[in-house]
């Protein structure tokens, strides 16, 4: 499955942004969605995760509260919303994808990657 990630740019302290992640070559609903960031400087760190049914989300700490990842199997598409929007949320965010039922929340567990898109948060 290839994937295409996009939606980032350049927000201010507490705006939102949606990021969209589009998949291609392959049976979505097979997949768990996983979303990732990596900031300048820093080892690439969990956000999000999707089992392919919806069934079983999980968030990092750090944006709990605040980003909600969801999906559209009929249209493979990955999302995720992202509220209140703080400084330390600056980075290239991934969606990655897993053929998969288990929660998984590291990135050598993922075997498909977008190619990233880019958030700002000015303060």
């Amino acid at each position: 499955v290839q994937l295409q990630a996009c939606g980032g740019g350049l927000v201010q302290v507490g705006g939102s942004l949606r990021l969209s992640c589009a998949a291609s070559g392959g049976t979505f609903s097979r997949f768990a969605l996983g979303w990732f960031r990596q900031a300048p400087g820093k080892e690439r760190e969990f956000v999000a995760h999707l089992s392919r049914s919806g069934g079983s989300i999980s968030y990092a700490d750090s944006v709990k509260g605040r980003f909600t990842i969801s999906r559209d199997n009929a249209k493979k598409m990955g999302y995720l919303q992202m509220n209140n929007l703080k400084p330390e949320d600056t980075a290239v965010y991934y969606c990655a994808a897993k053929p998969t039922i288990l929660t998984v929340t590291t990135t050598t567990d993922y075997d498909y990657w977008g190619q990233g898109t880019e958030v700002t948060v000015s303060s």
